[in-house]
């Protein structure tokens, strides 16, 4: 049976064939035209052909540093069919090169549209497929669109003065308390990174394991969530574990008689419950789908951000990350996966905040506080993160450490491209796997001091 005729354009590939002769026409008589859209046009925009092969040579040409017109484009393409007379027909098509940009933008516009037609019977193959999970292959059809929108052509370059000028308006709200950095709830911390954190930025949290790394993450994200929409993607955890945490923090409650209620005094339910009334005011939603790659994560962040917003992203943690090519090295991965998470950050104008384990030599160290260059398997990850942060609890390292390093933990800023770099102590309430402000004076190992009560979270938190 034959299709209906209404449905016959549908199977024409969309294509400028005037426009893309007149781009190339146009670069035959002007060679100087050329930088005003070589950083948008390539060859692959081009349907035709012959114009693509004629567009990239004028680009090969000219990018040696010799001039592209008829005659020697005729005779480095002598062999490819693209004859004088057709270059010479090419070349008077167009009087002058005065509407070369807006060609350009057509070509471009309609190879955008057959790149959507080609993911469209893509996705429209997705559906058809049994050996997927559906839910896989929904986030495999929102990835090839995403795509799309990333290779989007933009013109990046803003004057000086025009920027600097809008970014007064930035200013004044600043002063006038418009603009605000988002709190994490630890004053100290959010001294260092002038407030909090910022729309766009990547945070990393590194440690050795069982130094706190995710209860550093939680404690910021709970707290975060009273003003701010938070996702936790964990990767490590199932849900029943995380929910045992939140249990303990907000309920002020250890953890040891969460898991085990029956024992000793039992568990205070009227705590229990205090917290499950707090976590009614959180903006706080977790997924513990395990092996996500970036794509995966872009996806589930866009959905989050689209239905019920989004403006923290914690990813606990970069190591349990699968990348889009499993046999590829895994540094080459981790790269993918960070400059992935940053370009997610800038996209969705959010706050990415990814844990990340580092390397076991720290431990060999009279000082086991971790350095940048301790970042496991990849340097992208430094080059990447806008704040690199580290957890270390040296009692964890020498547990025969005297007790007033009990609840000392040693947070170290190690990069901050806003702000400056140093130490902060905090106070760790490990039987809540939570984190306080240290409120003094870190312990010396030869001036045994009892530990400060935690200084808690700023003056405006609510829980």
């Amino acid at each position: 049976m034959n299709a209906p005729d209404f449905l016959a354009p549908l199977r024409i590939p969309p294509a400028a064939l005037e426009s893309e002769s007149a781009v190339v026409g146009a670069l035959l008589l002007d060679n100087s035209a050329f930088d005003r859209i070589s950083d948008r046009l390539k060859p692959e925009h081009f349907f035709s052909d012959d114009n693509r092969v004629v567009f990239a040579e004028i680009a090969r040409q000219l990018g040696t540093g010799k001039p592209a017109d008829v005659v020697t484009v005729a005779q480095a393409l002598g062999g490819a069919g693209v004859t004088l007379a057709q270059l010479n027909e090419l070349a008077q098509f167009v009087p002058s090169t005065a509407n070369l940009a807006h060609h350009a933008g057509i070509v471009i516009e309609q190879s955008r549209s057959r790149d959507l037609m080609r993911v469209a019977d893509e996705i429209s193959g997705l559906a058809f497929e049994k050996n997927r999970d559906i839910d896989d292959r929904i986030e495999a059809a929102q990835a090839r669109l995403a795509k799309l929108v990333q290779d989007a052509p933009r013109d990046e370059w803003i004057e000086a003065h025009e920027g600097m000028l809008a970014h007064t308006q930035v200013l004044e709200d600043r002063a006038a308390g418009k603009i605000r950095s988002w709190a994490t709830g630890l004053a100290d911390l959010d001294e260092f990174l002038e407030g909090g954190l910022r729309p766009g930025g990547l945070y990393i949290i590194g440690a050795r394991p069982a130094q706190g790394k995710t209860a550093l993450a939680m404690t910021i994200g709970l707290h975060m969530a009273q003003d701010y929409g938070v996702g936790f993607l964990s990767m490590e955890m199932p849900h029943r574990e995380l929910r045992d945490r939140m249990t303990a923090m907000l309920g002020r409650v250890s953890l040891s008689s969460v898991m085990r209620p029956n024992r000793g005094d039992g568990l205070a339910w009227d705590r229990v419950m205090d917290g499950v009334d707090r976590a009614k005011n959180l903006n706080f939603r977790v997924s513990d789908q395990g092996g996500l790659n970036i794509n995966q994560v872009r996806a589930k962040a866009r959905a989050l951000k689209r239905t019920r917003g989004l403006d923290v992203l914690v990813v606990d943690y970069i190591g349990l990350m699968s990348g889009l090519d499993a046999k590829a090295p895994r540094a080459y991965q981790l790269e993918e996966i960070s400059r992935g998470l940053k370009s997610l950050a800038k996209e969705l104008e959010i706050a990415v905040i990814c844990l990340a384990q580092v390397n076991r030599k720290v431990e060999e160290r009279v000082d086991a506080t971790p350095a940048l260059s301790d970042l496991r398997d990849s340097g992208a990850i430094e080059q990447d993160a806008d704040v690199v942060l580290f957890v270390h609890r040296p009692i964890q390292a020498k547990p025969e450490m005297s007790p007033e390093w009990k609840h000392y933990a040693k947070l170290s800023v190690a990069k901050n491209r806003q702000g400056r770099c140093g130490r902060i102590s905090l106070f760790y309430q490990g039987d809540q796997t939570r984190f306080d402000g240290w409120g003094g004076d870190a312990p010396q190992a030869t001036l045994p001091q009892k530990a400060p009560a935690p200084r808690g979270f700023s003056a405006d938190a609510r829980f």
